[in-house]
């Protein structure tokens, strides 16, 4: 028996089950299970839900639908249009009717945002485009074989890596083509779907979902941009409650609040001039939030710049930090003091 029929035969004895307790029971490290899993998710043999600490595996329900239905189709990039592929797929699966009104536009939003990422930016001659529909979860992949979607943004935006591409990508409003492209279709595409990859060349950016867990991985090289998605078919959560989160009344309904995971940087912080890569491009919001997760150490410098400095020039941005360590939320504090005493570090 292998290890993914292993995996499936105990998630069936036990209902629904940890990864933990999969790992202490089939003796796999957690980057092993991660890998299983994560075929047997897009292929619908397994389903998850939870996030960070507390995702659940179970297998799906099969009294609905009993088999996979799939679409696949490989489009010539130029001339093709998103809206057409997608009715498409919209007409070849029957989704209208498989699915819920909240689902659908869930899938339509992410679907189309993610073919016409590849039709704008990608530069490739043609594009490979997958849907599968299960009882469980619909999912969809765009392949590309263009010039890589970190490489494009390092090479716009002039930063040293790939990895550094990544990370901006997280924060949102960024976008080789700034008159055509708000650069938002990738920020809320991985939030509001519950399980988003986008790979290129040696490097991959996983989120679970808006409130789940987020991470970069690196994965053997090659060439262009792959995305795959799922949504969950008996998920309740609204697009527009994803939209509303980062795009709030109080923000004009505008773009202008995000959160980024600190910890993708690094997890020690010491100097100003991390500091000031960490916030590149956040003046272009109205409120930040800053998750802390994971981060071990943070120098005064750091902090200074972020908690003063920084809100010192954009005195109209809110920043929130949040999940700080013990260690760390004294430093915050610290400098906050130093601020509004008028006082402020200058090393």
């Amino acid at each position: 028996m292998g290890r993914k029929d292993q995996i499936l035969e105990y998630i069936r004895v036990n209902s629904e089950v940890s990864g933990r307790e999969l790992c202490d029971h089939l003796a796999l490290s957690r980057q092993a299970l991660h890998q299983h899993m994560k075929v047997l998710i897009s292929e619908g043999m397994v389903l998850k839900s939870g996030g960070t600490k507390g995702v659940r595996y179970r297998l799906p329900d099969w009294k609905g639908t009993t088999k996979l239905l799939t679409f696949h189709k490989r489009v010539t990039v130029q001339g093709a249009a998103e809206d057409r592929i997608w009715d498409d797929a919209v007409a070849w699966l029957g989704l209208r009717k498989a699915l819920s009104k909240t689902v659908f536009d869930v899938l339509h939003y992410a679907f189309t945002e993610m073919v016409n990422n590849v039709i704008d930016h990608s530069q490739s001659l043609q594009m490979d485009v997958r849907m599968v529909l299960a009882s469980g979860r619909v999912s969809f992949s765009v392949r590309d074989w263009g010039i890589g979607v970190f490489s494009s943004i390092q090479h716009y935006s002039g930063l040293e890596s790939e990895a550094d591409a990544l990370t901006e990508l997280l924060k949102g409003k960024t976008t080789t083509q700034p008159a055509r492209h708000a650069g938002e279709g990738i920020f809320f595409t991985s939030r509001a779907t519950d399980y988003f990859r986008l790979g290129s060349h040696r490097l991959a950016l996983v989120r679970m979902g808006m409130e789940g867990d987020v991470y970069a991985e690196h994965q053997r090289k090659h060439s262009g941009s792959l995305v795959e998605v799922y949504v969950d078919r008996f998920r309740q959560r609204r697009l527009e409650s994803v939209f509303s989160a980062y795009a709030p009344e109080r923000h004009d309904y505008v773009f202008g609040k995000t959160s980024v995971a600190v910890r993708l940087f690094k997890d020690s912080f010491v100097s100003r001039s991390e500091a000031r890569r960490l916030l590149a491009g956040l003046d272009r919001f109205r409120e930040i939030e800053l998750d802390f997760e994971g981060v071990s150490s943070m120098g005064q410098g750091f902090a200074d710049e972020v908690f003063r400095v920084f809100q010192n020039a954009h005195p109209q941005i809110h920043i929130h930090a949040l999940r700080l360590a013990p260690a760390l939320e004294a430093m915050v504090a610290h400098v906050k003091a130093e601020a509004s005493s008028g006082e402020g570090s200058q090393s």
